[in-house]
């Protein structure tokens, strides 16, 4: 006998769940949406009665069609079939569906507190990357512009449809997904609960409600060169961007730069779009009637000052022979006459930023009692945060900064989420560190070991090379040979 739960399993039990009890009224509106698109005739004046029975969603079309992104300076639309006549069937057809996905996601009051915000907080992504996607295709068909708008808000259907259900099913996948460690795979969590992929049910519900072959080949096909697919796609992550921001702050702006290029225009002149983008889109949310996604929809002023921080130019520091032997033989020169500790301290640290070629880079030295580790030295990119944040706890022996200390020997970590370094790096401090890796050495005064130098390329992301190793530990014993000096 079969448990409730794998009866309950699969891409195919929840399509008919979301479809005949959960939003009987969506798929019914799009189904009959899809027969109409085929009547070229009659479609339009059948439309407007086929909704003139709702009085809601009548409001809430009427409400869309005079709003500025749809109503280009005509006059005010008081009828829904004078609507249908100004604005063509494709762009009607799509406002009905979007207000009625709406109204059918959002009107759920029976869920949880966790599982409603996360609702509303990926409705918020899908209407702001459908507002994305047709902004970045002005100036092709109408027609293909809302097939982009009605796919990339879509694009997402089966993970929306499912949290809406509520019930034991996404409580218990919400409190999974919140317990999970960075280690594990949300992805893999979900096909756990669900027997399938959110990605599969959304495919599934595609077909299932005949939702248009644009959603569906950016679903089956993501990587399609075509403008239309590529939109979709870029849409979907510049608005996840936009409302969660990544760890790496390159992100963003890489994702501007390819969208910009994509469109063949200048990446300043994206920005702007993008800005205004965000404005429309927290007028048209207001005007569907959903000033709930207000508070998970991007602020403009915030986006504003997000694209110009990432307008400023990133500096990479690359690997200077030239510099490294400047600093190289300064340092040898303290090797020979006494010298200021901390003089020697910052020669060697500006040789491994300027020289060696990293992102940032300082010394951090022993607390009295040597269970911390805090900065002395900061040099690079977010060197004063750093000196507010890189306080290093030396509790656990299994540290690789405490192996540093305790080995009195340099590490190489390429990659700190690897299996070999679980146990080496606790994941609170994992946050702060560089996902490409990083260098540590011991700082010593002849056998006893003081603190460590570190050293990583956190913002532009690139990876070290053996080369790049070895010359950090060149500059780092020298640099404990001169402090030997500097103390006698």
């Amino acid at each position: 006998m079969k448990s409730s739960s794998t009866v309950h399993k699969g891409a195919d039990y929840w399509t008919k769940r979301i479809s005949d009890q959960e939003m009987p009224a969506l798929c019914s509106t799009v189904r009959e949406l899809e027969k109409l698109a085929k009547d070229d005739v009659s479609s339009l004046a059948i439309l407007g009665r086929s909704v003139m029975h709702d009085n809601a969603l009548t409001s809430r079309i009427l409400r869309v069609a005079n709003s500025a992104t749809y109503n280009k300076g005509i006059n005010h639309v008081s009828t829904v079939s004078r609507a249908a006549v100004m604005l063509g069937f494709d762009t009607l057809r799509n406002i009905c569906i979007t207000a009625r996905l709406l109204s059918s996601l959002l009107e759920n009051k029976n869920l949880s507190p966790n599982v409603y915000q996360r609702l509303l907080k990926l409705m918020a992504q899908s209407f702001q990357a459908a507002m994305l996607a047709r902004m970045m295709m002005t100036g092709h068909d109408e027609k293909l512009r809302e097939e982009v708008f009605i796919a990339s808000l879509l694009y997402r259907i089966g993970e929306s449809a499912f949290w809406s259900t509520g019930g034991s099913f996404s409580d218990a996948l919400d409190q999974k997904l919140r317990d999970s460690d960075s280690e594990q795979d949300p992805q893999a969590i979900v096909r756990d609960i669900l027997g399938t992929s959110f990605s599969q049910l959304t495919q599934n519900i595609a077909r299932s409600w005949g939702l248009g072959e644009v959603l569906l080949k950016s679903l089956s096909h993501p990587d399609e060169r075509t403008p239309e697919i590529r939109c979709i796609a870029l849409a979907d992550k510049l608005a996840q961007l936009l409302i969660e921001p990544a760890e790496d702050p390159n992100e963003f702006a890489e994702r501007l730069k390819q969208t910009a290029d994509m469109l063949n225009i200048e990446v300043s002149e994206f920005r702007q779009k993008v800005v205004d983008c965000t404005k429309a889109t927290q007028k048209l949310a207001i005007d569907y009637g959903a000033k709930v996604l207000l508070d998970f929809l991007p602020k403009s002023a915030d986006v504003k000052a997000s694209v110009d921080q990432e307008a400023k130019p990133l500096v990479v520091r690359a690997s200077d022979a030239a510099i490294q032997l400047k600093k190289l033989r300064e340092l040898t020169g303290y090797a020979l006459t006494k010298t200021d500790f901390n003089q020697v301290m910052l020669t060697a640290l500006e040789g491994i930023l300027s020289g060696v070629g990293v992102d940032r880079c300082g010394v951090l030295l022993l607390s009295p009692n040597r269970q911390l580790l805090q900065p002395r030295i900061m040099l690079g990119d977010e060197a004063e945060a750093m000196k507010r944040e890189f306080i290093i706890s030396l509790d656990e022996t299994m540290s690789i900064f405490s192996q540093c200390v305790e080995r009195k020997t340099p590490f190489w970590v390429a990659d700190p989420n690897a299996k070999e370094w679980q146990k080496s790096i606790n994941p609170a401090l994992k946050t702060k560190l560089s996902k490409t890796g990083f260098f540590l050495a011991p700082v010593s005064i002849d056998t006893r070991v003081i603190g460590v130098f570190f050293a990583d390329r956190s913002h532009s992301g690139r990876s070290f090379e053996p080369q790049d190793y070895d010359n950090f530990t060149h500059f780092t014993q020298l640099a404990n040979i001169c402090f030997g000096v500097s103390v006698k």
